[in-house]
Parts: structure tokens; C-alpha cells; sequence
């Protein structure tokens, strides 16, 4: 064990990302759940004071126009823009991921060609993607198609209108390959729809350079944007001008405070909008977004699969033979940004590990989950999770 604190020791201080950490309010914890909510950046708390007190106390409804509230959506897009390889004007903040998926879906359908009625669904997809896809279907008269993501290419045809996919599983971490997968629905004539949930801000997307139709993710994992932090819809520039949004609100109107009976869609991102943005998470978002300033993707990536390989090393090491069984691809190029260990009683494992310090997930029944999020977990982090996990599991 002493061999592998001593690694994680040197692999801290070599690490570029490793003062990050300092801005986030974090304790002697290892949080490992980042994949589903990220930390608090320490400065979130004195920007929310002043917009609570200032902007909404003083100001009051002055703050649409001199605090910057109404254009905060795409203000906050063009942030998160260059996390996922976007150029800036194609991204609007709001709403949840759930209601974002349904905008892109049906957008989506009325994008595709005349006789494309199915609409493939990752068959591993987190379920609220499912049941969105089964809604959207029902409205516009198309039929959903579950497929593995491995299958996508056998299963497109004449009539695939929309394909819709997890860049990442959210249970065993497997990274999808969206380059491939989305010149492969282009080539049937398709639309590629990815939801970004477990990879905007652990890795490269590159939304642009692979010619992604339309995207869809939430905030509060590894953007640390807070519980319930607003989702964020991309449409590609090429499809702005016919992106035919199945909610028009009166905030992405082209002249909304008209108030006229007829909807007008505004240009660009806007159309994206729907009601009145949630101003006070919203812009706790945008605080957030500041601990990325300066960081490269690229080296987010690399500590990314640094960290879990680290860690999957130490498992190895340390685990007691045949109490977990690791489900994470192996191979770079097809892992997120977690960990997955198969375990027969995970949850009673998971409990044990919290007690301990240790803060992971589970996914019932059987898989425990540990996510990496480069910006404030380092290597000790890692090794010590792993030698606890392995104390509990020789219990």
C-alpha cells in the first residue's frame, strides 16, 4: 500500500489541475459523486448574496435590463460553449434536461426528410430520455426504436428521422463514439441528437468539429452548476433558421414584449427559450461556470483517465479477490469519467463507504459508481478510496 500512497503523492504534485481544488468547499471527504452533483465553488455564495439582495432587493425588476437577467440564457450559453466545442451563438441556458431532450427530439423529427418516421433510442439510455422519446413519438406520429449503441449503424434505414444518444452511460461509464455514430446517421440521412449529461466537463465533445445536429445536457455534474441548475439545448448553426421549437414561449418570440396573439420565432439560439429563465439558479450557474477560466479541456481529459486508471489499479491491488468486478471499459477511448465496480451487496458496500468518508453512488442492484471530476479530486483521493473500499469489502 505504502507503493501506491507514494505514487498518488508524486502524482498530486506533478498534477497542473491540482490548485482547482482551492476553489471549491470541500472537506476531508472523498467526494467521488460528482457525476451527479459537483461541488460548490467557494465564491457562489457572496455572487448569490448580491444578486439576492442587490439585484432582486434593490434593483428589483431594473435588473432584467441593467443586471443583465434577460439575456443571461444565451449570455451563460456562450460559457459553456467552449466545454463542449462550440462556437459561440449556439447554445441557450434553461429549463431542465428532460424538457430540452423533448425541444430537440421534436425539433428534430420536423429537421428530417419527408417519409422518416422512427426515431432510434439508445436502448441503455437513462430512462427520462426513453420516456421523452415515447412522448414525442406519440405527438408527431413517429415509433421509437430502442438500440445498443453498438447496433446503431446495422439498425439505420429510409426511415430513421432522429437518432438519439448518451455520449456516456450513466451506469457503467462507457464513452460512446459520437464522431463515428454521428457521421454514421448523417450518412442515412438521419439526425444525431446527444445528450452530454456525463461528459460536458470531463472530456472533449467537439459539438462542431463532428457535425453534431442538436445536444442537450444538464449543469450541476461536472459544471458544478448547483442542485437543479438549468439544462442547456444546442442547435447547430446550420439548422437555427428552420429549428421549429414544439414549446414557442413568449420569451423566444422575435418581438416578445409585442404580446401579439402570432408567434414569431426570434433568430439564432433564442428560439430555444420557452418562459421566464430562473434567474436566481441561472445565474448561480454562471458563477460556477468561473473556476473555468483558464482550464484546458484537453488537460481535464487527461487527469480524467490518469485518475481512473489510478484507481482501478489500486482496486486491483487492494480489493479482496472476486468481491467486485469492474464494468468500466479498460480501453481510453471508450471510458467517461467514472467508475463502475459490479458488487453483489453494492448498497450495503456504499453505505459502509459514506460512513467512512467515502462518497460514491450506486445503481441498483449491483454497481457501485465513483465519479471523477478532474477539477478537485486528486490521486490520494483515489488511493484512499479504493483502500477503504477494500477494508469494507473484507468485513
Amino acid at each position: 500500500m505504502s507503493d501506491f500512497k507514494e505514487r498518488a503523492e508524486a502524482l498530486d504534485t506533478a498534477d497542473e489541475l491540482a490548485a482547482l481544488r482551492e476553489l471549491f468547499t470541500l472537506d476531508d471527504t472523498v467526494y467521488l459523486d460528482g457525476n451527479s452533483l459537483g461541488a460548490l465553488p467557494r465564491h457562489v455564495p457572496a455572487r448569490m448574496q448580491d444578486v439576492i439582495t442587490r439585484e432582486w432587493g434593490a434593483l428589483r425588476i431594473r435588473s432584467w435590463g441593467e443586471s443583465g437577467w434577460w439575456t443571461a440564457p444565451e449570455r451563460i450559453g456562450d460559457r459553456i460553449a467552449p466545454l463542449v466545442g462550440a462556437a459561440a451563438g449556439q447554445i441557450v441556458v434553461g429549463d431542465s434536461t428532460s424538457v430540452n431532450v423533448f425541444k430537440a427530439v421534436v425539433a428534430a423529427t420536423r429537421l428530417a426528410g419527408e417519409g422518416r418516421d422512427e426515431i432510434l433510442v439508445d436502448a441503455t439510455t437513462f430512462p427520462t430520455d426513453g420516456y421523452i422519446a415515447e412522448s414525442a413519438a406519440r405527438l408527431t406520429g413517429h415509433r421509437v426504436v430502442p438500440v445498443d449503441p453498438a447496433d446503431v449503424g446495422a439498425s439505420l434505414g429510409p426511415r430513421t428521422a432522429v437518432v438519439l444518444l448518451n455520449h456516456a452511460d450513466y451506469r457503467s461509464g462507457r464513452l460512446h463514439d459520437l464522431p463515428g455514430l454521428t457521421v454514421a446517421v448523417h450518412e442515412a440521412g438521419a439526425l444525431a441528437v446527444w445528450d452530454l449529461c456525463h461528459t460536458a466537463g470531463a472530456l472533449p465533445v467537439g459539438l462542431d468539429a463532428h457535425g453534431v445536429d442538436l445536444a442537450i445536457g444538464c449543469t450541476y455534474k461536472y459544471l458544478n452548476g448547483g442542485p437543479g441548475s438549468p439544462a442547456y439545448l444546442y442547435v447547430a448553426e446550420r439548422h437555427q433558421a428552420a429549428f421549429d421549437s414544439p414549446l414557442p414561449g413568449w420569451t423566444s418570440h422575435a418581438d416578445p414584449f409585442a404580446m401579439t396573439p402570432g408567434y414569431a420565432p426570434a433568430d439564432g439560439p433564442v428560439r430555444g427559450r420557452v418562459g421566464t429563465p430562473d434567474i436566481l439558479s441561472m445565474l448561480a450557474l454562471e458563477a460556477s461556470l468561473d473556476v473555468w477560466d483558464g482550464v484546458s479541456v484537453d488537460a481535464v481529459r487527461a487527469k480524467s483517465l490518469a485518475l481512473t486508471d489510478f484507481f482501478l489499479e489500486c482496486v486491483a491491488a487492494y480489493a479482496p479477490e472476486g468481491r467486485v468486478l469492474p464494468v468500466t471499459p479498460v480501453a481510453h477511448a471508450e471510458r467517461g469519467s467514472q467508475v463502475s465496480l459490479r458488487c453483489d451487496d453494492a448498497e450495503a458496500v456504499m453505505g459502509a463507504l459514506i460512513e467512512r468518508g467515502v462518497v460514491g453512488d450506486l445503481r441498483l442492484p449491483d454497481l457501485l459508481r465513483f465519479g471523477f471530476t478532474p477539477l478537485y479530486v486528486g490521486f490520494a483521493d483515489a488511493e484512499r478510496a479504493a483502500r477503504i473500499l477494500a477494508e469494507v469489502l473484507a468485513v
